[in-house]
């Protein structure tokens, strides 16, 4: 089969190829497992034109600018020329576009929609993106539950066109902890991790409060990276009038890079989100066999397996994420470490996921 993925969003930020591939390695890795066995193109729109083939994948940039953003003929019939049998376009916000592109290629050719955390349109939206979804043979959801939220919203039609697959992988995987723990410094018994944003989705404030709590009179330590702090200061409220401070460790950013590191010195990743359309860090981490403990949201069971490679908690719930924290004493880490490498393979690789969108256009 011959795939063309295209995103109608335009990032003039980036200049040459290299770094939009960069960008995007959480992704590319299926596409490039894919092109194995079918012909594989990805139109993106940065501040570059020009054609560029890595491992695989041809990547036909255009910068066509914000010009006519809702009605983009020249990319709709770049499309068309690709001859594509199967697209797959990223994000479900872009309705008008999708409606014209169906105009154009006719019934021949399949049209998937991969969802990207977006929240479903209300008021007249929603009802373009509903006809919008007449147009489409199928819908990517890294839940089921997301997909069917939509469906029982009346963004989408029909449930049947809803598919589970995980958005983006890992790049990174198990090393030898004494090699993590050379480059992280970290100490503590056990070890617990928290990558992502300090803001109120996230609930950071939740998490360190059970934490403490937690933590208390014990060894272990939850190092926390984030790249924004919006509530930096009032987690540092908690911890100081809090006797186990040291229990808490605010390490900030770090480059991507050294995360392999930090994913693979720690025995659990926390999360206290209260939505995600995937959960990429999670994905991370269970990649390198961190033992999650998330919050029981729609994308955290299907990466967590229903909970079967980790543990799951009720959002915003202090008294349940203590709990779910206490159930780690009893916890047979090895053998969850090992679940949760073997579902990252199964499930959530970039081989897993390549597998599945053939499966699934092959079955349109």
């Amino acid at each position: 089969m011959n795939f063309v993925f295209i995103s109608y969003n335009y990032s003039p930020g980036f200049n040459n190829p290299e770094d939009w591939i960069t960008r995007i390695k959480a992704y590319k890795g299926s596409l490039e497992c894919l092109s194995n066995n079918h012909t594989v193109t990805r139109i993106e729109q940065i501040n570059y034109t020009g054609q560029y083939f890595k491992n695989g994948v041809n990547y036909h940039f255009t910068n066509l600018g914000k010009n006519h953003p809702y009605f983009p003929w020249r990319l709709n019939r770049l499309v068309k020329s690709l001859k594509p049998n199967v697209i797959v376009i990223h994000g479900t916000h872009y309705p008008l576009q999708v409606i014209q592109l169906r105009l154009l290629l006719g019934k021949g050719c399949r049209i998937i929609i991969q969802h990207h955390a977006e929240q479903p349109f209300t008021g007249i939206k929603k009802y373009i993106q509903r006809v919008a979804g007449n147009c489409a043979d199928a819908y990517l959801f890294a839940s089921q539950g997301l997909g069917l939220d939509w469906v029982n919203k009346g963004n989408i039609a029909s449930s049947k066109k809803v598919h589970e697959v995980m958005e983006v992988s890992s790049v990174f995987y198990p090393v030898d902890r004494s090699l993590a723990l050379s480059k992280t410094g970290v100490k503590g018994n056990p070890v617990f991790l928290w990558v992502g944003r300090l803001n109120d989705n996230k609930d950071p404030l939740n998490v360190v409060s059970a934490f403490l709590k937690f933590a208390a009179g014990t060894s272990a330590v939850l190092y926390m990276i984030y790249h924004t702090d919006e509530l930096l200061d009032d987690i540092k409220q908690l911890i100081k009038n809090h006797p186990d401070e040291s229990a808490i460790q605010l390490i900030g950013r770090v480059p991507k890079d050294d995360l392999l590191y930090w994913y693979n010195s720690a025995d659990f990743i926390l999360s206290g989100s209260h939505y995600e359309g995937s959960g990429t860090a999670i994905c991370e981490a269970m990649s390198c066999g961190c033992i999650p403990i998330v919050t029981d949201i729609f994308s955290f069971r299907m990466i967590t397996d229903e909970g079967k490679c980790g543990l799951l908690y009720e959002a915003g719930n202090e008294t349940a994420l203590l709990a779910a924290l206490q159930q780690t004493r009893q916890m047979n880490v090895e053998e969850k470490r090992n679940r949760c490498l073997e579902y990252f393979k199964s499930k959530l690789s970039f081989e897993a996921i390549a597998q599945q969108l053939q499966d699934i256009a092959a079955s349109l």
